[in-house]
């Protein structure tokens, strides 16, 4: 790891604030039908699949998993030098009249929770949507706000949050990088 890169979050933390997250998405919606949980592609969807089981057990019902996968929903799609990888969407429910989490590892500037949400109404009109995120980073470009925050984690616009998780990564944490480190993370 390059003197660059910090740990600022490590497995038993990250777990930590998943369940803490359950905790309060089960708090905020006590009268209602479970939420069902959406993952933004990639890591989104590991920790919606981590939050499912923890979540259902607090509201004592089968919550809903899906995932969405917001490439051609990006507003630089045209702009982007490269081409954007497609992976399927998985939303195999009805999303219309129900509260769905939208799911996600870091938020920044809002233009991917601002995709994802476009993605979703292609499944449906949900009553309500609330979106948790493991990071916090701050920086918004758009008027998003997450309703469930695992960790804010001021930053710099230079730098980089780095959220490894053990289903693809091997291990789960999430590190903030400099420009510099960054460069070949």
């Amino acid at each position: 790891m390059d003197s660059q890169t910090k740990v600022v979050l490590r497995e038993r933390d990250i777990h930590n604030a998943l369940l803490r997250i359950a905790h309060e998405i089960a708090e905020r919606n006590p009268d209602r039908q479970a939420p069902a949980l959406v993952g933004i592609h990639r890591r989104g969807s590991y920790l919606a699949e981590r939050l499912a089981p923890w979540l259902a057990e607090l509201v004592d019902e089968e919550v809903p998993l899906g995932d969405l996968d917001i490439a051609l929903y990006r507003d630089d799609v045209v702009t982007r030098a490269d081409t954007p990888v497609v992976h399927a969407s998985h939303v195999d429910f009805d999303v219309t009249a129900r509260t769905i989490v939208i799911v996600d590892d870091v938020l920044f500037t809002g233009r991917t929770v601002r995709a994802a949400i476009d993605a979703l109404f292609d499944y449906g009109r949900p009553e309500r949507v609330q979106l948790a995120v493991l990071v916090d980073r701050g920086h918004r470009e758009l008027p998003i706000r997450p309703d469930y925050v695992g960790k804010n984690l001021p930053t710099s616009r230079n730098e980089h949050v780095h959220v490894h998780v053990r289903e693809l990564d091997g291990c789960d944490e999430v590190l903030i990088a400099g420009a510099r480190a960054a460069v070949g993370a």
